[in-house]
């Protein structure tokens, strides 16, 4: 059994968590923050503590915390003997270079407050810097998803931004959508069946290949009409901007 001292109380932290508690796998030996109160989702006050300076001795120490605090945060683990990773996507392991085992142990998932997801699906994406570490992280992943990764760090950056095109951007145009509908009175709920066929799609196509609507088509007429209706200049140059983006990304096939 892999035992693991998790840093952090915020959305990973609490997902990691109860991941963890689920798994005859793993055992969750201390659970730090330093608010008590953001703390709650640990029903064991025994696992619970609120300084860094921790005596237990754990297998993995999970560094679940905000990107700008891990090199701090790191400091006070930098004697203990074992595994110290962090949850980043966007930071390499060299933030961790104070400690004696670095890592990477990186969910490739949105985390919600308040919102428990399951691990199956998540890709775990690991890094350490020797073979022995790199397959404790694997073995740790493994209990808790089906898929896990071995990806460098500057690969791992290149999938962070990938995630915020397909994610992050994604949100920010339904959220155009939303303004869209409630200024003119329309239920954003009807456009939901449209995003889930939209993202289901990418199942048995690629993103190239699942592209429609009037720019991919070539259709000036409706992309100008719409542009008469769009009365937001915000809205009217990103409708602009991804419409050219498109029609350059299929120009040869137009």
């Amino acid at each position: 059994m892999i035992s693991v001292v998790i840093v952090g109380t915020g959305n990973v932290a609490q997902n990691l968590f109860h991941a963890f508690q689920k798994s005859a796998d793993v055992n969750v030996k201390q659970v730090i923050g330093r608010n008590k109160e953001h703390l709650a989702f640990v029903k064991d006050d025994a696992l619970i503590s609120t300084e860094f300076t921790s005596d237990i001795t754990a297998d993995v120490y999970i560094l679940a915390i905000s990107d700008d605090a891990i090199s701090t945060v790191a400091e006070y683990f930098k004697d203990v003997d074992g595994l110290l990773v962090h949850t980043s996507g966007a930071t390499s392991v060299k933030a961790l270079k104070s400690v004696l085992r670095p890592g990477i142990f990186y969910p490739l998932q949105t985390f919600t407050k308040g919102k428990i997801i399951s691990f199956d699906d998540i890709p775990m994406c690991v890094e350490a810097t020797n073979e022995n570490d790199l397959n404790l992280l694997k073995q740790l992943g493994n209990a808790l998803s089906n898929t896990v990764v071995e990806i460098n760090s500057e690969q791992r950056k290149a999938l962070h931004i990938a995630a915020v095109f397909v994610n992050n951007f994604t949100n920010y145009m339904y959220t155009m959508g939303s303004d869209i509908c409630v200024e003119h009175n329309l239920d954003f709920s009807l456009l939901q069946p449209l995003i889930k066929e939209t993202a289901a799609k990418l199942d048995a196509l690629t993103p190239l290949q699942a592209q429609t609507g009037p720019a991919k088509r070539g259709d000036q007429q409706t992309l100008h009409n719409h542009l008469q209706i769009i009365k937001d200049k915000h809205q009217r140059e990103l409708y602009t901007l991804l419409s050219n983006a498109i029609k350059e990304k299929h120009g040869k096939e137009l």
